[in-house]
């Protein structure tokens, strides 16, 4: 162990406790079960993950579903709900495990950035807005627009002292965080502790922490029905998908940086033992955080052993200073939550979308879902509204036609190069998309169309560098195809077809098709052929 792990192991200690009892609140669990799910959190990974920069621990986007999930069930004793809770965190630990045994690492892309992104801006605003009533003292719920017109509404109910408190608490975070040496979160903590010597603050109606029980338990499994238990494990593989989503970016992010070997499904089995071991003591859902892993990174770490002595400075200060942490303000712990969302905040990502016209709308889709929605639902539609893009992208092909590029035996779309150069004899065609299922026959009943409408055309290249494989599908699109252009006496020649794709040809019967005289590795060599067969048949134009 270095020294400097020591010291950022140290620093991240003290980001962790005020950032634990503040997530710890949006899950609507004591401060504890955050406190447990940390250093569970870290010491694991620790032991079995890669990253040597990830600070794995909870969340604000875990305690938001977490949250969510449990407001699914009308159970009405609070013993009840937390059973629930750390039940949905065993399960959403057992589907990372299997999903690593399964080598399912690639589900990671299952939640498509734009998606992850748009997601996150939705649920900062909701975060945000939802720790505002704690700051003024209020009652208030419901989706983003029901919280700022509840919060508007009783306005004559505000309380000054904790927006006062809260506001010099934010001012004061974002400030310090400006110094990345110091750690602001914490310097904030000790100040709320202290001034609550100087300041009654329940006496103005200030809500404070309350005690911290540290006392082990025995996990509890929920009295719930056979279709309730359903319901919970089909709401707990969502919070899996977003936690992995979220904590394989930044490992892979920081890997990228640091030149550092990671691996999914290696991430997978950590990340899943870290949530199977938190649920069990009664922890919330852990993953790599980007801020806390950032300010890992930023503190000089350079081992796994920074979050080793981060667990064991949380357990520390928790065990000392525990009793003084039950005397902070909420409105403190309110604005270390805003604090930590003011990344998420930051439109620039969603912005960069719409400069590159792509996917702009999946990712504001996806915020409008969340903070209409609400998390859960807003998350699952988001996840549809990605497959949705994907599918309607690759269920409407072009089929672009190509032109020689001057001299150079390089062939391009004609529609971006108006000076390649056409061959009326020989039309040369390339999908857009990978062929399959979905979308084979549309695709080549446009090219279909494109060289039926050429009659000085007799000879046919399709380009299919883009599909690997193909289904049966396909591959009976494609044989058909062929069997419509002979029948129209053109010939159809194939180039740059994968070794997959050619055997797949073969075994559907059209072994000539696949044959070294019809199928060819590139477009030139393909072209060459063709107009050998014009210039023997005396079809040359």
């Amino acid at each position: 162990m270095q020294r400097s792990d020591v010291l950022a192991g140290l620093s991240v200690a003290g980001l962790l406790v005020p950032e634990a009892v503040a997530y710890s609140t949006i899950a609507g669990l004591p401060p504890q079960h955050a406190i447990f799910a940390a250093i569970v959190g870290l010491v694991v990974y620790a032991l079995l993950g890669r990253s040597n920069y990830a600070i794995t621990t909870a969340t604000s986007s875990s305690a938001a579903i977490l949250a969510a999930t449990v407001a699914t069930f009308q159970s009405t004793g609070g013993a009840d709900k937390q059973a629930i809770a750390f039940t949905a965190v065993v399960i959403a630990g057992a589907v990372f495990v299997i999903a690593g045994f399964a080598r399912l690492g690639s589900l990671s892309s299952f939640v498509s950035r734009p998606v992850l992104r748009g997601f996150a801006f939705g649920l900062a605003i909701t975060i945000v807005l939802k720790q505002i009533p704690s700051v003024l003292g209020i009652q208030a719920s419901g989706d983003p627009l029901s919280l700022v017109i509840g919060i508007a509404r009783q306005f004559s109910q505000w309380n000054g002292v904790g927006l006062i408190t809260g506001t010099l608490a934010l001012l004061a975070l974002l400030t310090l965080r400006r110094i990345p040496a110091l750690p602001g979160a914490f310097l904030v903590l000790a100040a709320g502790i202290a001034a609550t010597y100087l300041v009654d603050f329940p006496g103005h109606q200030v809500a404070v922490v309350g005690p911290i029980d540290v006392t082990p338990e025995l996990p509890v499994v929920p009295d719930l029905t056979g279709r309730e238990w359903s319901r919970l494990v089909q709401t707990s593989v969502p919070l899996a998908l977003i936690l992995f989503a979220e904590s394989w970016g930044t490992v892979r992010s920081l890997a990228l940086r640091h030149d550092e070997q990671v691996e999914a499904n290696r991430e997978l089995l950590a990340i899943g033992t870290a949530n199977l071991i938190s649920g069990l003591v009664r922890g919330m859902p852990v993953g790599a955080g980007f801020s806390a892993s950032s300010a890992n990174e930023a503190a000089g770490a350079v081992s796994r052993w920074a979050g080793v002595v981060a667990a064991m400075g949380v357990a520390v200060l928790i065990g000392v200073a525990g009793s003084q942490v039950a005397r902070l303000p909420e409105p403190i712990l309110a604005a270390v939550v805003i604090a930590a969302m003011t990344h998420a905040l930051d439109p620039q990502p969603l912005w960069r979308l719409w400069k590159m016209d792509r996917d702009q709308y999946v990712a504001c889709g996806a915020a409008l879902a969340v903070m209409v929605l609400g998390v859960l639902n807003g998350m699952l539609v988001a996840i549809a509204l990605s497959i949705a893009a994907t599918l309607r992208r690759l269920g409407s092909p072009q089929v672009a036609r190509l032109g020689e590029l001057g001299d150079s035996r390089d062939f391009v779309d004609v529609a971006r190069h108006p000076d390649a150069r056409l061959d009326e004899a020989i039309g040369i065609f390339r999908p857009t998309e990978p062929l399959f299922f979905f979308n084979a026959e549309a695709s080549l009943g446009q090219g279909q169309r494109l060289c039926l409408d050429k009659p000085a055309m007799s000879a046919v290249i399709l380009s299919l560098e883009d599909s690997s494989d193909m289904d049966s599908t396909a591959l009976d699109a494609l044989v058909e195809f062929e069997g419509v252009l002979r029948g129209k006496g053109k010939t159809l020649y194939l180039a740059r077809l994968k070794d997959d794709a050619r055997a797949g040809l073969a075994r559907a019967g059209a072994g000539d098709l696949a044959g070294p005289n019809r199928c060819f590795w590139s477009v030139w060599d393909a072209y060459e052929a063709a107009r050998s067969m014009l210039s023997t048949s005396g079809r040359s134009p």
